[in-house]
């Protein structure tokens, strides 16, 4: 018998192991239920790595959607014929993204997707069918920015040095120098006008998408100090159309922008006279001159009806336009003239006029810019173009309300940094 003792002994209790791991046990107790087993996740034998392979492509300038699609294997894929409202062929600009996935085993790519804009995201997607689109909307959250600092060399300089790569990209910050400038383009002339000391601060929404892409939003409320002149600005709707009035109601628009051109640096200011260049004489100078690369766009400065535009002495290609008040302004050394252009067509401010060249009495390309006032030369950074069109009346306390909430952002506590609300 003793030589059965271990083998009884062990198969009790490998019958009781049993029992228990099966959730029976048969000398439990009465109403008591036994305690469940908690299975630990086994850990896998190998990475099996991603699903599928993307490959990201850009559409190039002078490239068609059909020969980028073909680079990267994709057949039987015709936007014209499953989504020409959503994505249409005829219409995409250069630089417009593509994403191309393929499952490891196949050889083309069995999904393209494609940012049709900021807000909408086209895939398309192949099954035994053939090709399917779909769109979805991107949500961007908007996120509150505050950024403010000193503008020692430009404002580009200045937001640049405030800003990290996590809140703005590099593309992003250049967009936001040049949609401040746009904000004073009626106040600020910012290639003579700005000196070191000076100031800016600015209340900006960042768009968030789910992916934790950022892009830069609107400007809410912006601020400027020049020569020891304070500038704000707020943006409130009115007139169906979302515009900035500073503090007192006044619309920033004036009728008359301070500069005509986007401009690398300014080469001439306005003076009695100067030496000139190519003449090899002293001369009066009765405008402003913009250096700029060849072909930037020129515009006009204000709404007006085209006196002139044609070869005229030293100015080269000229363009003269007529606007209210017996003011007119001229754009010298032009490259060649916008298409639609010529002796009594209307223009409104801000539209392309011409490009700049180097036509006339030029030694490189720039823009001889000048305002006169009754046929007499005036410089056009000094001028006093009053104030804008007030908030209407109606309006009023709701514009009152939207820049109080909005002057504790752009002014907050000491106890809020910079750059985050």
């Amino acid at each position: 018998m003793r030589g059965l003792r271990v083998p009884l002994a062990a198969a009790v209790f490998l019958g009781s192991a049993l029992a228990a791991l099966s959730g029976w046990w048969p000398w439990r107790r009465p109403g008591v239920r036994p305690r469940p087993l908690v299975a630990a996740p086994l850990a896998p034998t190998s990475d099996p790595g991603p699903s599928f392979i993307e490959t990201v492509d850009t559409l190039r300038r002078g490239q068609t959607a059909s020969t980028l699609l073909a680079r990267h294997g994709v057949i039987g894929l015709d936007f014209t014929r499953i989504t020409p409202r959503l994505l249409d062929p005829r219409r995409l600009r250069p630089g417009l993204v593509f994403s191309f996935r393929r499952v490891h085993r196949d050889s083309s790519p069995s999904e393209v997707r494609v940012r049709a804009s900021p807000e909408l995201l086209v895939t398309f997607a192949r099954d035994t069918q053939g090709w399917r689109a779909a769109a979805d909307t991107i949500p961007w959250r908007p996120e509150l920015l505050r950024i403010e600092g000193a503008i020692d060399n430009s404002l580009y300089d200045a937001i640049d040095r405030q800003v990290a790569d996590s809140q703005l990209g590099p593309a992003e910050r250049v967009r936001l120098a040049w949609d401040l400038a746009d904000v004073f383009a009626w106040q600020v002339d910012f290639t003579r006008d700005l000196q070191p000391g000076d100031r800016f601060g600015v209340v900006v929404e960042r768009l968030v998408a789910p992916d934790g892409e950022v892009r830069l939003g609107r400007i809410l409320a912006s601020e400027l100090a020049v020569d020891q002149k304070a500038l704000t600005a707020f943006r409130f709707e009115a007139a169906g159309r979302e515009t900035f009035f500073d503090a007192d109601g006044n619309s920033l628009r004036r009728a008359f922008l301070r500069a005509p051109v986007q401009f690398r640096r300014i080469s001439s200011g306005f003076a009695r006279a100067r030496f000139h260049p190519v003449l090899g004489r002293w001369r009066r100078h009765e405008g402003t001159d913009y250096a700029a690369a060849p072909g930037t766009p020129v515009m006009a400065a204000g709404d007006g009806v085209v006196l002139r535009a044609g070869v005229v002495g030293g100015y080269g290609k000229l363009v003269e336009l007529r606007h209210r008040n017996g003011i007119t302004t001229r754009y010298g050394h032009l490259r060649g003239f916008a298409r639609g252009i010529h002796p009594g067509a209307r223009v409104t401010q801000g539209q392309v006029i011409g490009y700049v060249g180097s036509t006339g009495l030029a030694t490189g390309p720039h823009l001889h810019y000048e305002f006169r006032v009754n046929g007499v030369a005036r410089d056009s950074r000094r001028v006093n173009l009053g104030h804008g069109a007030p908030v209407p009346a109606a309006l009023r306390a709701r514009f009152e309300r939207e820049r109080d909430r909005l002057l504790p952002l752009l002014h907050p506590p000491a106890a809020v940094p910079a750059a985050g609300l």
